[in-house]
């Protein structure tokens, strides 16, 4: 993802036929003010569709990915689409801004969480992870 200058050499967490996971370091230098719009511009350069936050669409997807994950990986506890708020919450209390997009991206038939945090104080590296998952038409 040329936009995040991440993910060379980076290895998967999850990988089977159905979902991918990868977490990466940007080499960018962005404020974690322009993570929004940086975000925003690749969903638009992946000729993807953004999904709403709490919206259904979300919700399945979410869960798909979830229902991937532990297919995988033992997982105690119930699927739980509000599971990405929380973690959201759980870094700002570690004094860490995070900002995250749900898309899809339909000519590849996959739905994509993309997620990114860094320190409040914008200082240090910027952490990066992918989930990209089948779509349920794939």
């Amino acid at each position: 993802m040329r936009i995040l200058d991440a993910f060379k050499g980076s290895r998967p967490a999850i990988e089977t036929q159905f979902i991918l996971i990868v977490r990466s370091l940007s080499d960018k230098d962005l404020s974690i003010n322009d993570f929004g719009k940086t975000l925003d511009d690749l969903i638009e350069e992946l000729n993807g569709t953004k999904i709403g936050d709490f919206s259904d669409k979300a919700s399945k997807l979410i869960n798909r990915m979830d229902e991937q994950i532990r297919a995988n990986v033992h997982i105690g506890g119930d699927s739980d689409s509000a599971g990405i708020e929380r973690m959201k919450r759980s870094l700002e209390e570690l004094n860490v801004f995070s900002e995250y997009r749900l898309f899809e991206i339909p000519e590849m038939h996959v739905g994509v969480f993309l997620v990114m945090w860094k320190e409040k104080s914008d200082k240090g590296p910027i952490f990066v992870e992918v989930v990209v998952s089948d779509d349920e038409e794939g």
